[in-house]
């Protein structure tokens, strides 16, 4: 059974998470910090969105590809790329979220989780 990264491991673990966004040109990504949250489902979400289905396809797909090259870890579950409009991709302690535009607006995951610390991910675009 895989295990769930924790300290140096879940870093490499993000850090790959947002290489393969970037790679695609993903949007607006940012890394919501559970940690002090209690009853989440994980220690943290990173949300991006992209323009178009083909765009979210693309980026979650990169994802797993960056994950699997980078640190050899694969999603312990993933859902949503019959519609790409939310593509959700579970890395057990990281939860990793692409919108098409629109639906992130309407889901607002942000908001919701408003009282754990939002960091905004710099990119290179």
């Amino acid at each position: 059974m895989q295990q769930t990264p924790q300290g140096k491991d879940r870093d490499q673990l993000i850090e790959a998470i947002l290489e393969g966004i970037q790679r695609i040109k993903g949007l607006d990504i940012v890394k919501i910090d559970l940690t002090k949250i209690n009853h989440s489902e994980c220690n943290y979400f990173i949300i991006c969105h992209g323009n178009s289905t083909t765009q979210v396809d693309a980026i979650a797909h990169s994802v797993e590809n960056t994950v699997e090259e980078m640190i050899g870890e694969s999603a312990w579950h993933k859902d949503g790329y019959q519609n790409s409009l939310w593509v959700l991709l579970d890395y057990a302690d990281v939860m990793v979220h692409v919108f098409q535009h629109e639906t992130r607006k309407f889901y607002d995951l942000e908001n919701l989780w408003a009282d754990a610390a939002i960091e905004k991910i710099q990119t290179e675009n």
